[in-house]
């Protein structure tokens, strides 16, 4: 096994130190919401810190730099600086505003840094190889690292530099470098040189003028060499799986996987969790399946074994004699655990999403020869201007891509294409956009199109995109579990990216759904999201803030909505060959369940009353009104306008919207005013209440208010009955009216005058005028169409009861003993 718990170059495995990886605890505290702190709550803490100075270096002083230790503003007598082993000097007093400047060297300054960074994560040492995103920090942590070092050391380093490389060794190597008028001094902490291989370290360090883009590269040749350890194999037998090792079961697609597995194949897999323990791991899994409305149930804890383990690890954190076994038991490995961050560089992500498919490619082919399956993403397309994105199509330059992400995945693909020459079976599996489920709504909060799709249904503004490449998640994960258990489709390339949507695909639903998008530039678009999210902050969407604002993840992003759409012909002929449904597009329809839940935790915003109408139309009725003695008789009119904001409202509430006014003698000052009101569809589903005959049609709710002030509400009832009269029933309405708080005060019927159905309720409807003519005359019968349905079934409902009653030969046999009894 190669060493991967160092991060030097003569052991580019890793940057993390195992006796301080707390990513466990920090995923924790995220979840309990240390995620939705406010970045500017967390900004505003290095209010008034000192701007760094720098001084020209003079001879002899390469690669030191000097600040000013004390920031601007803080109060006199207060200490702004904790200590940490190997500095140079104390803070002084400044008490008379003079200046007292300190002088650091990469190893005292990675030292203090290290220090901020220990006091960020609870107090557990650091040490300068230690990243501090594999030691527990989160995205937001970063915002406050970088305050507290801009703060108590004068470093100022942007969230860029920390999410490149978060080794305290790298920061202050960085750091210094831009600092320094004359040359860096050499370092220990930067990456191999491009000549460099996985055994040997560069003779000479990188200078630290190198750009980060440059960094990243050398890393990648490093990592890329490690294919030439792995070993030469034969085939492995081609039979479906009977045991599968499966990695990222606690993630959004993998949990989907995991269940996909077992649904459709016999085998057992092996589930490698994060955890304390074996039990540890099993809770974990047990929450994360419930949390995407999975099943966690006796059957499946009995074909599956969670073993405590971290990918990051040598031989993926197993033991000698687990690794032994783990590798003569197994049949097959499917790789889904990945670090999806966006704003992370390439060397904050190896461990994760390189090296670790190293060593899973390592395993694959130790003991019994077995196929790897790897989830890897169309990223690997994510350069700007890339013309075709073809499961054969070559993928973007690595030195063109910008984000770390984007890198990883590159370099993962790229290795495990060197191992298939050495004859390992690799399947590459790349997903696009991966959406909700259709059903359940389950969702990855954390995902960049779920981040993208809540702020266009929030702020109903959307940018130019060419394509979105999004397919919902149980058909990739369908695909995935029959691609695995198929042996005719092992060692090949799928993109489970599903069919594009285009803008006007997108524009044109929203339209019909009621919901108008306005387009944009994609500049003014990203703007007017942050004004909006900076203004009035949304916990939930703070990821995406943070994307907007990142100069690096801006280039994905723009690589992503102006690429061109990903085809996966291979995919859908598999999916043809097995009987798996075609792929279709992620339109409205499909993510109407996961709106509904991004709706609910905070992401989206659904339609709703408040929103301008989108469709409308007025009802007028008359009848009369008495007391409640039976008193007082006297005529009534009711003027409304019934509208709808979005087809939505329709067939998921089966709700209407009401306003208008109720005239009558009897009532105060003769009118009432509707300020709110609905107007509930077939309520229950249409099942009488309490067993009658009479199916509930429509039920009007309104809220009145009287000319004085006084609050009123109006319940009103239309019923189906089994009787002839079937066009008067949907025209008559029983209402009943009294104060709030109190029982009804008057009762009657109002009804929809024959003559004025047609001319109003049909004839009369508006839609929005910014639909095309076309359009509105869809939504028109997509209106007429529905509710002519939902009320034709509620009068057919009590007649077909009827029927039923009479044919109930039970019925009948229970009649005729009663009378017989009575008759004797």
């Amino acid at each position: 096994m190669t060493d991967q718990q160092t991060s030097r170059p003569d052991a580019p495995g890793g940057s993390r130190v195992p006796a301080v990886d707390r990513r466990h605890e920090a995923e924790s505290l995220e979840s309990d919401g240390l995620s939705r702190t406010a970045l500017a709550d967390l900004l505003g803490r290095s209010r008034g810190a000192a701007a760094a100075r720098t001084r020209a270096a003079g001879p002899g002083t390469a690669g030191s730099a000097t600040l000013d230790p004390e920031p601007a503003g803080q109060e006199e007598g207060t200490d702004g600086e904790g200590s940490a082993s190997g500095e140079g000097s104390t803070r002084g007093d400044n008490k008379n505003g003079g200046e007292e400047s300190r002088t650091w060297d990469p190893g005292q300054l990675s030292a203090a840094i290290a220090d901020r960074a220990a006091r960020l994560l609870g107090g557990t040492p650091v040490d300068p190889d230690t990243d501090l995103f594999d030691a527990g920090a989160t995205s937001v942590d970063a915002v406050e690292f970088a305050a507290t070092l801009a703060r108590e050391l004068g470093v100022r380093l942007s969230l860029d530099d920390i999410f490149a490389d978060a080794r305290p060794g790298r920061l202050a190597e960085r750091w210094l470098a831009g600092a320094a008028a004359a040359a860096a001094a050499p370092v220990s902490y930067g990456p191999p040189t491009l000549a460099s291989s996985a055994q040997a370290a560069p003779s000479v360090p990188p200078a630290l003028s190198v750009p980060v883009a440059d960094d990243d590269l050398a890393w990648i040749a490093a990592d890329l060499a490690r294919a030439d350890q792995l070993p030469w194999t034969d085939l492995p037998e081609p039979v479906p799986p009977a045991r599968i090792l499966l990695t990222g079961a606690t993630g959004f697609l993998g949990s989907h996987l995991l269940l996909d597995l077992l649904r459709h194949s016999d085998a057992h897999v092996v589930c490698l969790v994060r955890g304390s323990g074996d039990q540890d791991a099993e809770r974990r899994l047990a929450e994360a399946l419930a949390g995407f409305q999975l099943p966690w149930s006796a059957e499946v804890r009995r074909r599956i074994t969670v073993l405590a383990a971290d990918i990051r690890q040598p031989r993926l954190g197993l033991t000698v004699e687990q690794w032994t076994h783990l590798s003569c038991d197994i049949d097959a490995v499917v790789s889904v655990a990945a670090a999806v961050d966006f704003l992370r560089g390439y060397p904050s992500l190896r461990q994760t999403n390189v090296l670790a498919v190293h060593t899973l490619a390592e395993f694959a082919a130790t003991g019994r020869i077995k196929p790897l399956h790897h989830i890897s993403s169309i990223a690997v397309f994510n350069e700007v201007g890339i013309a075709s994105m073809g499961e054969d199509d070559p993928v973007a330059h690595v030195d063109r891509l910008a984000a770390g992400y984007d890198k990883t995945k590159w370099a993962a693909e790229a290795l495990l294409r060197r191992a298939r020459e050495r004859g390992l079976v690799v399947t590459l599996l790349r997903p696009g956009g991966i959406g909700g489920h259709t059903q359940t709504g389950a969702y990855n909060s954390h995902d960049l199109s779920a981040g993208f799709l809540a702020a266009v249904s929030r702020f109903r503004t959307v940018p130019p995109f060419r394509f979105l490449n999004v397919a919902p998640v149980e058909w990739v994960s369908r695909m995935a579990a029959a691609i695995v258990c198929e042996p005719e489709g092992w060692g090949q390339t799928y993109n489970l990216v599903g069919k594009p949507s285009t803008l006007d695909d997108m524009v044109r639903e929203m339209r019909l759904a009621g919901m108008n998008l306005r387009v944009t530039e994609w500049d003014e678009w990203r703007r007017e999201i942050l004004d909006r999210l900076t203004a009035d902050p949304i916990p939930e969407l703070d990821f995406l803030v943070r994307v907007l604002r990142s100069p690096t993840a801006l280039k994905l992003c723009e690589a992503t909505l102006f690429g061109p759409a990903a085809t996966g012909d291979r995919a859908e002929a598999f999916a043809a060959r097995h009987g798996i449904p075609a792929p279709t597009r992620y339109d409205t329809t499909a993510q109407v369940k996961a709106f509904e839940r991004m709706a609910k935790d905070g992401l989206a915003r659904l339609p709703d009353s408040g929103d301008a109408a989108y469709l409308w139309f007025p009802e007028t009725m008359t009848g009369s009104l008495r007391l409640a003695d039976g008193t007082g008789d006297a005529p009534c009119t009711a003027s409304m306008t019934l509208s709808i904001a979005s087809m939505y409202q329709l067939l998921q509430e089966r709700r209407i919207d009401v306003r208008g006014e109720i005239r009558c003698p009897l009532l105060p000052a003769g009118a009432l005013t509707v300020q709110t009101g609905e107007i509930l569809v077939r309520p229950g589903d249409g099942v009488p209440l309490r067993h009658g005959t009479e199916h509930p049609l429509l039920l009007y709710r309104l809220s009145l208010t009287a000319a004085d002030g006084t609050l009123w509400w109006l319940a009103g009832r239309k019923f189906a009955r089994a009787r002839r009269d079937l066009w008067y029933q949907a025209r008559a309405l029983d209402i009943q009216i009294g104060r709030v708080g109190e029982p009804a005060s008057m009762a009657g019927r109002v009804v929809v005058p024959g003559d004025s159905y047609v001319r109003e309720q049909i004839d009369g409807i508006q839609v929005r005028p910014s639909l095309s003519p076309q359009e509105q005359r869809t939504a028109k019968l997509i209106w007429l169409a529905w509710f002519g349905s939902q009320v034709g079934r509620g009068l057919l409902e009590p007649m077909l009861r009827a029927g039923a009653d009479l044919l109930d030969l039970r019925r009948a046999t229970a009649v005729t003993t009663a009378d017989r009894k009575r008759n004797q």
